[in-house]
């Protein structure tokens, strides 16, 4: 079928919207018909060329949120006519990870999605019989795409596309890591280093949990608005003091739970410094640039910090992110005020533009 999709062609370029063909499910696929697609931060990283594994020519986008068209041979879990979110991180309960229970990383399609591949390592999308790449195995800058039916979460009918789309990845990053992976105390205090969208996500998820304290570190003075409008209780600006500023507020000691969420790796330093004394939790959400590492003072681990990492903020899923969609259509969850601009498909590189500029928290491709 033929379909338009804007295509990453060259790094640093802007992405280049047309029409493409996209062959049918196979065997455990599914072809969707997207209706809202946030443009996320993790587009833009690999659009520039600062992703190490990034490729092109491919289909971007990883943040959507559909219907199911059509399905493939084998696909059980999913009808014609489901609400879906797509996933990058899949959940086919089968493999070692997911039998395991102790982590979300699914290692099923895993090699040949980073290669940019459906799990049979090849491509239902081309233009003029040259293949074109999949994102991250969504691509969902585009009208229709096919997924595996692992990498699927069905959700309520009822759920608004153009906010559940968020919770396919920064929403839920941030959200989950607070509420699953950290799994923040009630009573306790929490520092969140950066108020983007993962951030400002941890920011909700701590506040549902209970914190008393939630301290938001940002250089953007309408990005410490921001937090405070979805729960922080104290903000500060932050640069090289960050941490400084959250082990002074908290009385020489830090804060129980850190949530890195910028991709710097000087501010992931500041999170891992400002967790507390004993037992403090630093998880790491943001994603660092080629080739570049994060440096520990071993002193801060000897003395009872703990360092990890939250790939999807730890969320499995398949079972979790219904779990949020429904927090979200009881009003538990707040996605509404996250959206701050809606665009079309020929506008994606406008949403890049915003992002660049700090100007609102997330756009909405709509179709």
């Amino acid at each position: 079928m033929k379909i338009r999709a804007a295509v990453l062609e060259q790094f640093g370029k802007p992405l280049v919207v047309q029409e493409v063909d996209l062959a049918g499910p196979k065997s455990g696929e599914v072809l969707v018909k997207i209706e809202a697609c946030g443009v996320c931060h993790t587009d833009l990283y690999t659009a520039s060329g600062a992703d190490p594994s990034g490729y092109c020519d491919c289909v971007l986008g990883h943040e959507g949120a559909g219907v199911v068209a059509e399905i493939g041979e084998g696909v059980t879990s999913l009808a014609v006519g489901d609400h879906v979110v797509t996933l990058f991180s899949p959940e086919c309960g089968q493999c070692v990870n997911c039998k395991s229970g102790k982590t979300n990383i699914c290692t099923a399609i895993r090699e040949q999605q980073g290669r940019g591949y459906l799990p049979d390592g090849t491509a239902r999308l081309s233009k003029n019989g040259k293949e074109l790449r999949h994102f991250m195995g969504t691509s969902t800058f585009a009208e229709y795409t096919v997924m595996p039916e692992i990498a699927l979460a069905k959700v309520d009918r009822e759920a608004p596309m153009d906010k559940i789309c968020l919770l396919a990845c920064g929403a839920t990053t941030g959200i989950a890591a607070a509420l699953w992976k950290a799994d923040v105390e009630r009573g306790s205090t929490v520092a969140v280093f950066g108020a983007g969208m993962v951030g400002l996500g941890a920011v909700v998820g701590a506040k549902m949990k209970g914190a008393e304290r939630i301290i938001v570190v940002d250089p953007s003075a309408k990005r410490r608005e921001l937090a405070l409008q979805f729960g922080a209780t104290e903000v500060f600006a932050g640069g090289s003091n960050g941490a400084a500023e959250v082990i002074e507020a908290t009385a020489g000691l830090g804060a129980d739970y850190t949530f890195e969420a910028t991709g710097r790796v000087d501010v992931m330093g500041q999170a891992v410094e400002a967790a507390r004394l004993g037992w403090g939790k630093c998880t790491i959400l943001g994603v660092a640039g080629r080739g570049e590492k994060l440096e520990i003072i071993p002193r801060f681990l000897i003395t009872g910090r703990t360092v990890l990492g939250g790939s999807f903020g730890g969320a499995k899923g398949r079972t979790q992110v219904p779990l949020l969609v429904d927090m979200y259509m009881r009003g538990e969850l707040e996605l509404d005020g996250f959206v701050s601009h809606y665009l079309t498909l020929d506008e994606v590189n406008r949403g890049f533009d915003l992002m660049h500029k700090q100007d609102g928290i997330r756009s909405v491709i709509t179709f």
